[in-house]
């Protein structure tokens, strides 16, 4: 059997991108920089106020993006803060989808420890939330599997979707950034091995200076992969260039001629280099407005 080639603008088609307040703030005009209809994740930064995350939330909703805000388990101290939260984006902003996950910090603040704790919860789906996505770690997580098995994530990937299933709840995977095509399909492939049918939006770095990649990679737990920017830091004639993903969105477009099983379902672009240059950088690429797969 044969599949049509896929390019890297079809790649990007429908892609999502996060923002925190302080860095919305910047941007005069969303519509004139994002296709319309965007998903537009709004990333909890531990200190910021709730009601300047609503806030962005609502000047993004109101622009006619759908709004996906992180609520990270580590940082929410009981149940009640969560139920508020939810309420408050709910109510002040229209969201009904979320990104739920554990979050940066080493010790929880309160009760919750993971997105699971958080779920068991049922406070999702009592408030209506027609999506919610989870995390996904191609390169492994130390901070939940000190020894790099994939044994604990999958398992925790299994119950999620199971938990999907049993409430109806739509469902995806958004994964940490990383940068080597084939590890990336390599584990998609291991999911549906593992019989793990959720839509993975797989998360890739949007161009920025290498030492600002280095720097957020590392601070981020990249796995293997970051010896593609050790690698590229060594060769001087690219040092001082920016990265762009260019070459490793051709190698995934590749990669789904071999295993389109193992094709991401969409991209979600983290704008480390800045919201501006990594929306230009898109449409240059060919990004429209129409999403290449739901899901």
């Amino acid at each position: 059997m044969t599949y049509p080639s896929i390019s890297a603008a079809q790649m990007l088609q429908g892609y999502s991108i996060e923002v925190m307040p302080r860095t919305a703030a910047k941007i005069a005009d969303f519509k004139a920089l994002l296709p319309a209809g965007t998903r537009v994740y709004i990333a909890h930064i531990d200190g910021t106020p709730i009601e300047e995350m609503v806030a962005t939330a609502k000047r993004l909703a109101q622009d006619g993006f759908e709004v996906m805000p992180h609520f990270p388990a580590r940082s929410i101290p009981d149940l009640a803060t969560l139920q508020d939260w939810i309420a408050r984006y709910q109510g002040e902003a229209g969201v009904d989808q979320a990104l739920v996950l554990a979050g940066g910090n080493a010790r929880p603040v309160g009760q919750f420890t993971s997105s699971i704790d958080m779920l068991q919860t049922g406070a999702f789906h009592k408030a209506g939330f027609a999506r919610l996505h989870v995390a996904g770690h191609p390169e492994g997580n130390r901070d939940i599997a000190a020894d790099g098995s994939h044994t604990p994530l999958d398992d925790a990937l299994r119950w999620k979707a199971r938990h999907a299933a049993e409430t109806g709840v739509e469902m995806a995977i958004v994964t940490q950034f990383l940068f080597d095509a084939k590890t990336a399909t390599d584990w998609i492939a291991r999911l549906r091995q593992e019989d793990i049918g959720l839509p993975v939006h797989l998360g890739l770095a949007g161009p920025a200076k290498l030492q600002t990649l280095l720097k957020f990679a590392i601070a981020c737990g990249v796995g293997p992969s970051l010896t593609v920017l050790k690698k590229r830091a060594r060769d001087l004639s690219k040092l001082l260039l920016p990265f762009e993903p260019d070459d490793l969105i051709a190698a995934l477009a590749q990669e789904a001629q071999i295993r389109p099983e193992a094709t991401p379902a969409q991209l979600h672009l983290f704008p480390l280099g800045g919201i501006q240059t990594c929306a230009e950088w898109a449409s240059r690429q060919g990004a429209g407005h129409l999403r290449r797969v739901v899901g």
